[in-house]
């Protein structure tokens, strides 16, 4: 039987994947994937955990001898913003909270996860390929959140995925099939295409236009982030 590359969206595409495949890419290219790409590119690791509990967030970071990363809005400290992260000491621990990529990451099971964006999409192809040994791969856009807590398709997630997926070359289902296709026909409009998104407008009248720019550019970055024992490092 052929290895294959399957994705499906959110927590419940990593419950549905987590038993049947060998890895599991988590994507969230705005903005998780993309600070933790850039983080460990520097040396530091990355503890994810899951958004909105302040106090416990508090205490599992000093238990794990690592910085609580700042709201983002904190200025000139650590957080979930990219570039916040460009400038992060080697050997940092970080502890960063978010309401999708760290909760997925945290949810896979007895898979090798890893965390994929558009700036290490070959890299972290080319790992994947080599932790899976054969097995399957699931490459899981995480999408947004609707007001209600609903699943948010994003469009920028659907096209990180579909970079992946497109850098593996092997067979696919049809989910990933479609969002492999997806990122061929942006091709040079991608990055436009991520700007106008609903998450990349957001961001940008939030003031984060710079995040924004960072999460755009394509196979920059050399590094396959892995997470082991609760961090993700650059492997």
């Amino acid at each position: 039987m052929s290895q294959t590359v399957h994705s499906e969206w959110g927590l419940a595409g990593v419950e549905a994947l987590r038993d049947r495949v060998a890895v599991l890419v988590i994507v969230d290219i705005l903005s998780f994937s993309t600070a933790v790409d850039i983080a460990t590119s520097r040396g530091a690791a990355i503890l994810p955990f899951p958004y909105g509990d302040t106090v416990a967030a508090e205490t599992a970071a000093d238990e794990a001898g690592a910085v609580l990363a700042a709201p983002r809005n904190a200025g000139g400290q650590l957080s979930l913003s990219p570039h916040s992260l460009t400038t992060i000491t080697s050997g940092t621990r970080l502890m960063l909270p978010s309401p999708n990529g760290s909760r997925l990451s945290l949810a896979g099971g007895t898979a090798k996860v890893l965390a994929g964006c558009l700036r290490n999409a070959a890299a972290v192809a080319r790992h994947a390929h080599m932790l899976a040994e054969g097995g399957d791969i699931a490459i899981i856009p995480a999408g947004e959140r609707w007001p209600d807590g609903s699943l948010r398709p994003a469009v920028e997630d659907l096209l990180g995925a579909g970079a992946i997926i497109a850098a593996l070359n092997l067979s696919t289902s049809a989910e990933a099939r479609v969002a492999r296709d997806a990122y061929r026909a942006a091709g040079p409009d991608l990055a436009d295409i991520i700007r106008d998104s609903r998450s990349g407008r957001e961001l940008a009248g939030w003031g984060y236009a710079d995040d924004v720019d960072l999460a755009v550019e394509v196979d920059v970055s050399a590094t396959a982030p892995v997470l082991c024992d609760g961090a993700y490092r650059a492997a």
